[in-house]
């Protein structure tokens, strides 16, 4: 599985990424977890807001910070 918490580096983003982290780390799943800060990418994969989460190049939420049980409902799927 491959998660990207996608934003500029704010204090969202930030709490996002933390979120996803501590979500896969509880459910003990494997998962690439990359942080995409670099502009150029961000406009290259298609995110207008953020913080975005993406899930297997699947765009989900954007624009807002998921609490953990819902980023669990989404790995779960």
């Amino acid at each position: 599985m491959n998660i990207k918490v996608i934003g500029t580096g704010c204090e969202k983003c930030d709490k996002l990424y933390h979120n996803v982290v501590e979500t896969v780390k509880d459910m003990k799943i494997e998962a690439d977890i990359e942080k995409v800060e670099d502009l150029i990418e961000i406009v290259k994969l298609g995110v207008m807001s953020s913080p975005s989460l993406m899930i297997d190049g699947k765009l989900i939420a954007p624009g807002r910070v998921l609490k953990p049980n819902e980023i669990r409902k989404y790995l779960e799927d």
